[in-house]
């Protein structure tokens, strides 16, 4: 089993940590620290929670202006290179104690997001400073630091996942928009993810306008086609016509799924199954095809859930083509199964043509 990420956070960590405080801070008490940090809620904490209590207790030990307190993590952050998950309560002490002090703040994450993203302490800002904050990461996007240009995105995104919400950009993303377009093109695949995903966030409340900027970046570059097609994702599973037709995929009417059948008419939690099925081109012509299944999962309430699984995206000639795919029900961390009734269907280009029932005990 993997080691929990809040774990991160050991003795081997703090000891660096204290020991680079005491670089720059030659009165730091390692003992009061570690007091704070290591309270009797600790080892319940998870990872986003031992973030902000370092930060909390940090606070209450130094006792010091904000921006003093800066200038002091930043000697103390840049005392080792790289980029590390852990380092991220930098960051979060500037979402948690630097909101008066918009500058400050600022200054402060953009720095600190080379050494551990601040793409969740910028979030707060932007909520009360919403212009101001998207100006200043618009000028970011023009850095040389390829953090800090992706920061500029990644900050953005209307939904970033485990973060607050944006709620304003939710309903109009436009302020995004000139972010993305200076971005799209990055040098580094870890920006362009980042466009893509913002991207694909907006579909979630303004697909028109994803599919807008879709429309006009396909075909500038490869890389941009890539992007494009990233944050597409969701519109094409969603089978969205506007989508497929943009990446060439035909109407699926003349496309037909016949003998669809399991391996077992019921499975066990922790086992798996096997799935075919008969794929036929009934056209004259060679048809480009998205190929996905869907699971209706139940849930611990009774209800579904739909999963949509690629199975794959090509062109098939006129004809009859055979599939197999195996499925597995072991419990995952992102997914626990319940038994009840399931429902396998069979989508190609956004329409479902075939489903089959099956009990999971």
């Amino acid at each position: 089993m993997a080691e929990p990420l809040k774990n991160l956070y050991n003795e081997a960590f703090f000891a660096l940590l204290i020991q680079d405080f005491q670089v720059h801070h030659k009165t730091f008490d390692a003992d009061a620290f570690k007091s704070l940090v290591f309270d009797k809620a600790w080892p319940q904490r998870e990872l986003k929670d031992r973030m902000r209590h370092i930060s909390v207790s940090l606070h209450r030990l130094l006792n010091m202006p904000f921006a003093d307190t800066v200038e002091l993590f930043k000697k103390v952050i840049s005392q080792r290179e790289g980029y590390s998950l852990e380092r991220m309560f930098f960051p979060d002490y500037v979402e948690v104690y630097g909101q008066d002090e918009l500058e400050v703040g600022l200054d402060a994450l953009a720095f600190f997001t080379t050494y551990a993203s601040s793409e969740f302490a910028i979030r707060p800002y932007i909520l009360k400073h919403q212009d101001l904050v998207l100006e200043r990461m618009f000028q970011w996007t023009a850095s040389e630091n390829f953090h800090l240009r992706r920061l500029a995105s990644e900050g953005c995104r209307p939904r970033l996942p485990w973060a607050m919400a944006l709620p304003s950009l939710k309903k109009d993303p436009s302020p995004i928009l000139p972010i993305l377009e200076k971005l799209k093109g990055d040098e580094t695949d870890y920006v362009r993810r980042s466009v893509a995903n913002n991207l694909n966030d907006i579909t979630k409340d303004n697909p028109a306008v994803t599919l807008e900027k879709a429309e006009q970046w396909f075909g500038q570059t490869k890389e941009t086609d890539w992007v494009v097609k990233h944050a597409c994702r969701s519109l094409l599973k969603q089978g969205n016509t506007r989508a497929l037709v943009l990446f060439g995929f035909q109407e699926p009417a003349a496309i037909s799924v016949s003998n669809l059948r399991l391996d077992k008419d019921s499975v066990k939690i922790g086992d798996a199954f096997t799935f075919q099925f008969d794929l036929h081109n009934e056209s004259k012509n060679t048809s480009k095809l998205r190929l996905e299944y869907i699971i209706d999962f139940v849930k611990k309430n009774g209800k579904t859930s739909p999963k949509v699984f690629q199975i794959t995206e090509n062109t098939f000639k006129p004809g009859l083509h055979h599939f197999s795919k195996n499925q597995s029900f072991k419990d995952l961390t992102t997914r626990k199964h319940y038994p009840g009734i399931h429902c396998l269907r069979i989508k190609v280009n956004g329409a479902e043509k075939a489903a089959i029932s099956f009990q999971l005990q």
